[in-house]
């Protein structure tokens, strides 16, 4: 109720003159939820509490008509997307992996073996964002203020702490994915400073185990009790605890120790923090949007997040805050739910289809001679431009051929990263979501146009298309720049960094593409004239 009081009595006060080169405001903190569609707070609206998602329903600015304009929906572009104010054809972040020619492997978005991990046992690769071709809104932060800005991302997921970080940033935190111990790269720093090994050493990740998650009636809706894996070894934090509404409430504790013993948004500058918030994205696979599990897991993180803004209140005081809100895709149907409703929808075994796919190749190229020439990450397909090269074919036509044996094995169209890199698209609303998903990096590609409500997983649910379910996302912001109020005009996520940029008076990001939101900010205030010149 405190946090309620005082966002209406900050909500009410005039728009201070806002700058990065003036110290204000002190922080600025985008809240990332992973697989958040946009119409979760519409449904779930009724059943909200003060304080959290209220607190941009009520006293911020909403925009519900939100939507990527872009089809690859996927964790590592969406982050990118947010944070650059750029589609993929402009910070190059096509997919969470993809195939690398020299290491004739897939590679993940931030993999970088320059860079090692710090913060638990081994010489693993380390992540970085070297492979975003576009600088990031805490970059330009860190520019305009001659570096005196802090800026902090904070994930269960590397990528999804890395990529918003950006190239400047103090800090990106992730977790060991077995233990739940907090982890850094040498990218920036060589070991984990003291209060995240203190963090790590007071065995905070323990508490989380053998836990009951229960809904409001009180039933038990999962247990993060110790298991085996879909391998048959023991199943990691990030698969149990990460299921849970726990996950999302220890990452907020550790972003509350970061704020604390870094001092964030007590400096001289501006000081920016990414929070994304992964456990909605890893039950959400399994049990899909419309599941008591999913809608559990949202009213909890409402609760969890009103903490997490009180705790800024007290910290900070929110007068000095501008807090907004997104997330980096959302997702399909179960479609089994789909099906009980006589709506066209499938689970594909992806890995039958690939096989399918380089069979198809096989007779094509080679007769005879199986090879691997293509790997799948539903409906994205990588190919292995050195497999083609051996049997004489050019990117041209290999990827004519891939994307034909994608039709054969179902999908509605493809494009291929050919046509793409000439801008060869049809002048149409799909056309230009497809051209917008380019990237010259990785190998050659096939974007395969899925049927909706066919996922690749032969159970559960997933994302990665161009259809409003996957694209439909939040996008609010709370601070004192912005009348409160819900505004239905389009915006994209590319919007967010164009409009902080604006506020913050610094350059938008190297390549941003998004509109200042203007029809949601608060109207200048403007100081008496006391000259007794003016005009009556």
């Amino acid at each position: 109720m405190a946090l309620a009081c005082l966002a209406a009595a900050v909500a009410g006060l005039p728009a201070a003159a806002a700058s990065a080169y003036n110290g204000h405001p002190k922080l600025v903190v985008v809240i990332v939820i992973d697989q958040f569609r946009g119409d979760y707070l519409e449904r779930y609206r009724d059943q909200l509490g003060e304080g959290g998602f209220r607190l941009f329903l009520d006293h911020g600015a909403y925009f519900p008509d939100c939507n990527y304009n872009y089809a690859n929906t996927r964790t590592a572009p969406g982050h990118s997307t947010l944070f650059t104010g750029a589609y993929s054809n402009g910070h190059g972040i096509a997919d969470n992996e993809w195939w690398d020619p020299q290491k004739r492997r897939m590679v993940t978005s931030v993999e970088d073996d320059n860079t090692k991990i710090v913060g638990v046992p081994g010489s693993k690769a380390g992540a970085s964002p070297h492979n975003l071709l576009a600088d990031t809104l805490g970059d330009e932060l860190k520019l305009a203020t001659g570096g005196k800005s802090r800026v902090f991302g904070v994930s269960l997921k590397d990528r999804a702490a890395v990529l918003p970080a950006g190239f400047a940033g103090n800090g990106a935190y992730w977790i060991d994915a077995k233990t739940g111990a907090w982890v850094t790269s040498t990218y920036y720093r060589s070991d984990l400073p003291k209060w995240a090994q203190d963090f790590n050493a007071g065995e905070r990740a323990a508490k989380y185990w053998d836990r009951d998650w229960r809904d409001a009636q009180g039933n038990v809706l999962r247990s993060t009790a110790h298991r085996k894996g879909k391998d048959g070894s023991d199943a990691g934090f990030y698969e149990v605890v990460g299921s849970t509404p726990f996950g999302n409430e220890y990452e907020l504790e550790f972003a509350k120790e970061l704020v604390v013993y870094e001092n964030v948004g007590l400096g001289p500058a501006t000081d920016l923090l990414s929070v994304s918030l992964s456990p909605n994205d890893i039950l959400g696979h399994e049990v899909g949007p419309d599941s008591s599990e999913m809608q559990a897991m949202a009213l909890a993180l409402d609760r969890e997040l009103a903490d997490f803004f009180n705790f800024l209140g007290h910290q900070i005081g929110l007068a000095n805050v501008w807090i907004a809100l997104s997330a980096d895709h959302g997702v399909s149907a179960l479609p089994d739910a789909a099906k009980k409703l006589h709506i066209p929808a499938a689970n594909v075994d992806a890995g039958k289809v690939e096989a399918q796919i380089n069979a198809a190749l096989t007779a094509k190229f080679s007769p005879g001679h199986p090879a691997a020439y293509v790997k799948l990450d539903y409906p994205l397909a990588w190919l292995d431009q050195d497999a083609f090269t051996a049997v004489h074919v050019r990117e041209h036509d290999a990827e004519a051929a891939a994307g034909e044996a994608l039709k054969q094995a179902g999908l509605r169209d493809f494009y291929t990263k050919s046509q793409l890199a000439l801008g060869e698209v049809p002048d149409t609303t799909l056309g230009l979501k497809y051209l917008n998903s380019y990237s010259p990096e990785g190998s050659w590609f096939v974007l395969g146009v899925p049927e909706p409500y066919t996922v690749g997983p032969a159970k559960g649910t997933d994302h990665a298309s161009p259809y409003s379910y996957d694209t439909h996302v939040p996008l609010a912001f709370y601070g004192l720049p912005f009348q409160a109020g819900t505004y239905r005009t389009h915006s994209e996520p590319v919007d967010l960094a164009s409009t902080l940029a604006s506020l913050l008076g610094i350059n938008a990001p190297t390549h941003s593409v998004g509109r200042v939101l203007t029809e949601a900010l608060a109207p200048p205030h403007r100081a008496e004239d006391r000259s007794g010149g003016g005009k009556p």
